[in-house]
């Protein structure tokens, strides 16, 4: 995660640069990307063999290849790879440009099951090119409708070096801007069909604590959307303890009963991804601002912030569980150091061996020796720290931002501590960007023979409380205060799972200072809409007020009349979970959307202050109100449609009442009018709709054969029905991305209008224009209809 070192109390990252040159790829001519500091310091830590380093610096140089990952379900995700393979690759694969082959695009050897692409052509190809520039707008709509994420290629390592599963409890600690988060999603939606979504049981929390930047973070997971996700706006440092009601049943023999009473305990993950802020300097290739500003004290600067992170992750862990610890900087100081640090302060952890893990990956293993920079002029002539420190003054030795954990453990430490099963990521080994990774697992504990679980208990008062969900956790490491959480605060109250012991002394002695605790505030006379969140000493989540402004969450009853309604109209099975739908409304508004999630969302959000945890959204849309004229006219308040993001997830439990069963054909006629005539479809189709009260309605298209149009699977989309008309309810980005995908080129209303405004535009003075045929027709159907246009509106 390339983020500069912010401002703000703490070294809380800002979400990056400001200036334009920092974002741009052509701010830097080739011959003026140099920057001497960066070449000395990295000389200094002997991070590639001499015979390598004039290509490294070379392919720095370089633009970054486009690369980009077939997203979605797996089967969803097969098919459209398919496409890809069989369809558009062999089309470019005679392209001549200018006199030159341009090669086609390429998959990415060791990303699983082929499903991530890489091809280098450059940008006048694109634009220039009928074969190129047709691809590039099918990637852009597939790109914007979910189906394809446009992600850097090592960007994409760190999900899959976690091997998430569909139980798994997982948080994404700095997730912003969320292509990783939608690799997580994905994972736990392993079952997914390619027309409907399976309920996980497991979670996914995707935190970040820049505000705006967990709006963007909502959108992007919004391309799978899932009753499985969280979003929040917290430090990750400081990440609070949530609340779950006890999982545990049975207890050991030595357990106080008032400990076997306890109803509520802290929320332990399975998988925690760390992709933390960092100084950037593996991504020259896009962002070549950095060979202007790049410092090593940028890293100095980061690696607290860094460290704390990842212990705080470590202390959410679960034991057999799994950290990815990752940056997008080549700097040891925010990478080996930082782990470094972490494993000797906390004990029960080890770095895994997955150097097998991705057959095709080429990686050179993680340093075991470095010499941090304790000036921009690059000095690395201290050794030790305590070189360091006795280098200078008494005076200056308090005022150093410089501690024991930038410089690397001894020799044996640093093998004992397997830092070569790090994987480092170089620029010239696969024509990537640069990249850091480690994996971290929390060990079993060893269990010491005659000595009992309940007498190690009672030695250990000032161990603050952990989870009692396959086991418990135990440590003595300052954890953040939270004034509602005083029964996790109190290590006798917890009992130690049998098998487990308490963790040993671990002092952060690493760290800066200890993290500031946060605080709630909650007034009587406050709205519900707008709880009161005071941090100590100041501190707000960056980008947001000291208010918390987001709507609160608020289950219904599964017998409330909108749920009943919706059962109703969609013929929902019995084993539709009702009881876990919600709304986002302050009380009093009417309802406009209903959100699903699983029972662990739900749990945490019945267990827990949504402003202290600072929620941003939860599970998934899936049914909204009709707003239409028609809905008004007949006065049916609890006429919900479903929605198309939420119907893969609504579908297993829709009934055949709700249900209708249509041809390519008609898929073509709903594509290329905005509110096509019942009366101008055909038989079967017509009578079977027509016979059907107004209505949101689920339609599954059939495979078959248009001309040249193959539509290879079944289809299931959400359609309205007025009373002489049918709308298609998707947006119009989506019926682009899906008629370029079907039809291969854009039959939609809104192509046809583009394509007419083109034309009147090119035409010369004087000519006679064009009557405006796609304007009266929709005006005339909308007029039919009696509605305005639901998704598309």
């Amino acid at each position: 995660m390339a983020k500069k070192k912010g401002k703000g109390p703490k070294g809380q990252k800002s979400g990056g640069r400001d200036d334009a040159a920092w974002a741009r790829t052509d701010v830097i001519e080739r011959e003026h990307m140099r920057n001497e500091r960066l070449e000395k310091y990295y000389k200094a830590q002997n991070i590639l063999p001499d015979d390598e380093w004039e290509l490294f610096l070379e392919t720095m140089k370089n633009p970054l290849p486009t690369t980009f990952r077939v997203a979605g379900s797996r089967q969803a995700a097969r098919l459209l790879n398919d496409t890809i393979k069989d369809v558009h690759v062999p089309h470019l694969g005679g392209v001549v440009f200018e006199g030159e082959a341009v090669s086609p695009p390429q998959q990415i050897p060791w990303y699983p099951e082929g499903l991530a692409w890489q091809f280098n052509v450059p940008k006048k190809v694109l634009r220039k090119s009928p074969e190129f520039k047709k691809f590039h707008s099918f990637l852009v709509f597939e790109t914007e409708v979910g189906n394809v994420s446009r992600q850097e290629a090592v960007s994409m390592l760190p999900p899959l070096f976690l091997e998430v599963e569909p139980h798994h409890r997982v948080i994404d600690m700095c997730a912003a801007p969320g292509s990783k988060t939608a690799q997580l999603l994905e994972a736990l939606h392993a079952n997914d069909t390619i027309t409907s979504s399976s309920i996980p049981s497991g979670l996914l929390i995707a935190n970040d604590s820049d505000y705006k930047r967990t709006h963007l973070l909502i959108h992007q997971s919004a391309r799978l959307p899932s009753p499985a996700l969280m979003v929040t706006n917290l430090d990750a440092s400081i990440f609070p303890a949530i609340k779950i009601p006890s999982e545990q049943t049975t207890f050991p023999e030595h357990t106080k009963a008032r400990v076997a009473a306890k109803r509520q305990y802290q929320l332990m993950f399975d998988r925690i991804l760390c992709d933390v802020p960092c100084s950037g300097d593996g991504t020259l290739r896009k962002n070549p601002g950095i060979w202007k500003h790049w410092s090593p004290m940028d890293g100095n600067g980061l690696h607290s912030l860094q460290l704390r992170i990842l212990q705080r992750a470590m202390r959410m862990l679960k034991k057999g569980g799994r950290i990815v610890y990752s940056t997008c900087s080549l700097n040891p100081v925010e990478n080996e150091a930082v782990v470094a640090a972490a494993l000797k302060s906390i004990p029960g952890f080890e770095l895994v061996d997955m150097s097998n893990h991705l057959p095709g990956l080429i990686y050179r293993p993680g340093l075991t020796s470095w010499r941090p920079s304790v000036s921009k002029e690059i000095d690395t002539s201290f050794a030790t720290y305590e070189d360091y420190v006795q280098s200078l003054d008494e005076s200056q030795r308090s005022s150093s931002k410089m501690v024991e954990s930038h410089w690397p453990p001894s020799a044996a430490e640093a093998e004992s501590l397997h830092l070569t099963r790090c994987l480092r990521i170089y620029p010239h080994l696969q024509d990537t960007g640069g990249f850091f990774v480690a994996i971290l697992q929390k060990k079993a504990p060893v269990k010491v023979a005659g000595t009992s679980t309940a007498s190690k208990e009672s030695t250990s008062e000032s161990k603050r409380s952990a989870d009692v969900v396959e086991g418990l956790e135990k440590s003595d490491v300052k954890k953040p205060k939270l004034d509602t959480d005083a029964q996790l605060a109190q290590s006798e109250d917890i009992p130690v799972a049998e098998g487990d012991e308490p963790e040993e002394d671990a002092v952060e002695e690493t760290m800066d200072e200890p993290p500031t605790p946060m605080e709630v505030e909650q007034p009587s006379t406050a709205p519900a809409s707008e709880p009161k969140i005071r941090f100590k000493k100041g501190k707000t989540a960056e980008g947001a007020s000291a208010h918390f402004k987001e709507n609160p969450y608020t289950f219904i009853e599964p017998d409330n009349p909108i749920i009943k309604a919706c059962i109703e109209n969609f013929d929902l099975s019995p084993d539709f979970p009702g009881s876990n739908m919600l709304v986002r409304n302050p009380i009093g508004d009417t309802v406009r959307s209903l959100y699903m999630v699983n029972d662990i969302v739900k749990s945490i959000i019945k267990h827990n202050d949504y402003a202290r945890i600072r929620l941003m959204t939860a599970g998934t849309k899936v049914f909204g109100k009709q707003e239409g004229t028609e809905a008004k006219r007949e006065g049916n308040e609890t006429h919900f449609r479903v929605l198309a993001e939420g119907l893969p997830v609504v579908l297993p439990f829709v009934g055949p009442k709700a249900v209708v069963h249509a041809d390519f054909a008609a898929l073509k006629i709903l594509m290329e009018s905005y509110y096509p005539l019942t009366s101008g479809f055909a038989e079967p189709f017509r009578s079977m709709i027509e016979a059907k009260p107004n209505g949101s309605y689920v339609v599954r298209f059939q495979p078959g054969q248009l001309g040249n149009a193959t539509l290879t699977h079944e289809l299931v989309l959400p359609i309205w029905k007025s009373n002489v008309s049918l709308t298609l309810m998707l947006d119009k980005r989506a019926k682009s991305a899906l008629s370029l995908r079907v039809f291969g080129e854009d039959i939609t209303t809104v192509a046809r209008e583009a394509s007419a405004r083109k034309r009147k535009d090119q035409a010369p003075v004087g000519a006679p224009s064009e009557a405006p045929l796609v304007e009266e027709e929709t005006a005339k159907n909308a007029e039919l209809s009696g509605k305005d246009g639901g998704d598309e509106a």
